[in-house]
């Protein structure tokens, strides 16, 4: 019985169908695949299996291109195996707001489970490599392996949680202090890549940030500047280095500009980073 679970789930894994593309970019640009284990080690939970010859596919995205759109039928899960996305909500007067920015580890695409479509759109930020999770072998694979569900289900929590803890954030925060969470935010998510958590660059524009902060560009930019003035970050561009996380982790609200301009700390004199 075992043996036939597996043999149906490998096949439903080797054999993917390309969604119905709904206005999204779905191009094949490589043969490229992972083991169960490589997806489960990205996703960050144990994979104790007694076998590991599930292969999962992936697909290559480039920049502005669609992983799904809204509406389109629900079959698929996603992980990032690199690159970096949005995912949005958009009105029926075609306005936008961006709900999150998956990232390597991520998984996304689990809004459409509950009504069988997908109710946000995911777009690429940058070329990005995203391995193909079909729900059809997931689910398949849960019965089989009911640990390995559970754990699968913990990320889709820890997604949540993750947004939860923003919309948190929102509802509490000075403008700022949103802004210097933001950073934060980012500063820890590439650490945990195994990237550099004081230097980086923003793949999404000003304006998504605000967006997804509930704030103008402009805010979003004027706060920039006023934290490179400080000295908590040097900024060009979309080049940012971190020179103060611990203040921007405490930060509650900028003094008035007024003040800030009397004040003349070494921080302060500090020079923008160059390209």
């Amino acid at each position: 019985m075992l043996t036939t679970q597996l043999s149906e789930i490998r096949s439903s894994s080797l054999s993917l169908a390309t969604p119905s593309p709904s206005g999204a970019a779905w191009q094949r640009q490589a043969k490229l695949w992972s083991s169960l284990k490589e997806v489960c080690d990205l996703l960050r939970i144990p994979a104790k299996l007694p076998v590991d010859e599930f292969q999962f596919q992936h697909m290559q995205f480039k920049a502005g291109q669609r992983i799904h759109t809204i509406g389109q039928p629900f079959d698929m899960l996603y992980v990032v195996n690199s690159g970096f996305l949005k995912t949005v909500m958009i009105d029926e007067l075609g306005n936008e707001q961006v709900l999150g920015f998956p990232m390597k580890g991520d998984m996304f695409g689990i809004d459409g489970i509950h009504r069988k479509i997908y109710a946000t759109e995911t777009v690429a930020l940058s070329n990005c490599d995203v391995i193909l999770i079909p729900f059809k072998t997931f689910s398949s694979l849960g019965r089989t392996y009911p640990e390995l569900e559970a754990s699968i289900y913990g990320v889709m929590s820890r997604e949540l949680v993750r947004e939860q803890g923003m919309v948190g954030t929102l509802g509490s925060l000075s403008a700022e202090a949103r802004v210097a969470r933001f950073l934060v935010f980012l500063s820890e998510r590439f650490a945990e890549m195994g990237y550099s958590g004081t230097q980086f660059n923003l793949r999404m524009t000003r304006q998504e940030i605000g967006n997804y902060l509930g704030l103008t560009l402009e805010t979003v930019s004027r706060t920039f500047s006023a934290f490179n003035a400080i000295g908590f970050i040097s900024v060009d561009q979309r080049a940012i280095v971190v020179h103060d996380l611990q203040s921007l982790r405490t930060l509650r609200r900028l003094p008035p500009s007024r003040v800030r301009a009397k004040s003349d700390t070494p921080k302060a004199k500090r020079a923008p980073i160059t390209a």
